[in-house]
């Protein structure tokens, strides 16, 4: 298979009853891949996978009145550990999941602060706040500056400074790293998607690049937990780079709770003596 392998859906991956196992007797399968596709961020053509006015990140303008509003209960709540560190987390127990309008949110956001835009149905946008109500994103394949208002396109928002684990740079250098990146596109991008993007220039670690893992690096040393259920169970994925883990992450988020559940389940009525 090489370095270039499709994306993988839960039905191709090896896995177990998500009830089987507790979370803290550590992940219960294995697997790593390499997806060979452009991410969110890369679908780009209005005309591409999402539809007309499609965003780069799988997002679409908010234009359809009729569209289901986002619904906080469809969140999936996760972990991802390297080793047995624990670098990103988004559980209701420990997060900041309230969302609010972008207007207010200008309120709250002090430069260098990680700002989320969601959507029923879409990948989420990440942006880096930079002050005096702008911020620097990866959107259609470049990096732009634009007003907090628009670069949400109406979407509901929220600080997600505490999402990864890391330690943060200063304010000052975050905003620096952002608004050097702006005007880099196509080929001189290193960012999968727009999370990784903001979370670089917040935490500066290589990690989040395209292919920035340190050489030597342990076999699949990342694991992603989808907590389910009462969240004393998960369901675990091995991989070999965080950016794979946070790609399988966000597409969890774009398919919403209830369908990645079931997409889960189906797979487990398939598997060999299932009953």
């Amino acid at each position: 298979m090489g370095n270039h392998m499709e994306r993988l859906s839960y039905a191709e991956v090896p896995t177990v009853d998500p009830h089987g196992g507790d979370r803290d007797e550590g992940p219960r399968i294995g697997v790593s891949y390499i997806f060979s596709g452009g991410d969110d961020e890369e679908d780009d053509d209005d005309d591409g996978g999402g539809g007309a006015g499609a965003a780069a990140d799988g997002t679409q303008a908010n234009s359809h009145p009729e569209e289901p509003a986002f619904d906080p209960r469809e969140e999936v709540e996760c972990v991802v550990y390297k080793l047995d560190e624990c670098v990103y987390e988004k559980n209701r127990r420990s997060s900041a999941l309230d969302l609010c309008s972008p207007e207010k949110l200008l309120d709250q956001c002090r430069a260098g602060d990680l700002v989320e835009f969601v959507a029923a149905g879409q990948y989420p946008h990440w942006a880096v706040y930079v002050g005096d109500f702008q911020v620097v994103h990866l959107h259609r394949a470049e990096v732009k500056s634009a007003f907090l208002t628009d670069a949400g396109r109406g979407r509901p928002c929220r600080v997600v400074n505490e999402r990864y684990k890391f330690r943060a740079r200063d304010p000052e250098a975050v905003v620096q790293s952002a608004l050097e990146q702006v005007g880099l596109k196509d080929g001189e991008l290193t960012w999968r998607n727009s999370e990784a993007f903001a979370a670089w220039c917040r935490f500066g670690r290589r990690e989040l690049k395209a292919g920035g893992e340190p050489s030597g690096a342990a076999r699949q040393p990342y694991t992603l937990h989808v907590l389910l259920g009462d969240r004393k169970y998960s369901h675990a994925l091995e991989f070999q780079s965080l950016e794979d883990a946070i790609a399988e992450k966000r597409r969890g988020d774009h398919l919403g709770r209830s369908a990645l559940l079931r997409e889960l389940a189906a797979h487990l009525r398939t598997e060999p003596g299932a009953q």
